[in-house]
């Protein structure tokens, strides 16, 4: 399923027949795009992207499925998210553990975790927006193993009409990890293996 766009058409207070209709295909084969049975085309999925207000290349993210790109993106401790212009979340790809079994389609940062984090965060889109520029920033989130520290770029999504639809963020993790230091105790001999 592709919640991602019927929370979108939902937004737009379309039913499936309206959506269909302003793209030029049928309803099932719509239906079928909705359900994940069916890709559209690239001329089909703009076309979609145009009335429902979406990026057209987020329908073929999940055609990317080589093995080793995506456990490595798994692996990134980095989060990548797609919010319309009232910072509802349209589709995110590895959200932070304290969030992977949230349901984070249509919501916004504040209705998931209201924090300072979740504030600046909001506020940093919001400008991306306002501005139309490309913008990047460090921010403090509190999550359930500490203070996490990411770094976040940011970007304005565009229709074809050169119209600002949305934001699209790339977060990395870069909380500095502390470790342990081993210490010598110069109470004890320092025992060498023998050879």
């Amino acid at each position: 399923m592709r919640e991602w766009l019927i929370q979108a058409r939902k937004q737009k207070g379309y039913t499936q027949e309206q959506v269909a209709m302003q793209c030029f295909i049928d309803r099932s084969y719509y239906a079928q795009i909705e359900k994940g049975t069916r890709n559209p085309s690239m001329e089909v999925a703009k076309k979609i992207a145009t009335a429902l207000g979406v990026n057209p290349s987020t329908f073929f993210n999940d055609q990317y499925e080589e093995p080793s790109f995506l456990l490595l993106l798994r692996n990134s401790q980095m989060v990548i998210a797609y919010c319309n212009l009232q910072l509802e979340y349209m589709w995110v790809f590895n959200p932070h553990p304290d969030f992977e079994s949230a349901n984070l389609l249509g919501k916004r940062d504040d209705e998931i975790a209201n924090n300072k984090g979740t504030k600046e965060l909001m506020a940093f889109k919001q400008e991306i927006i306002d501005t139309g520029m490309k913008m990047r920033k460090k921010i403090n989130f509190p999550t359930t193993l500490g203070e996490s520290t990411y770094d976040i770029y940011g970007e304005p999504i565009t229709d074809k009409n050169d119209e600002i639809i949305g934001v699209i963020t790339i977060s990395l993790d870069v909380t500095k990890k502390t470790s342990k230091k081993r210490t010598i105790d110069s109470k004890k001999p320092n025992k060498r293996p023998i050879i």
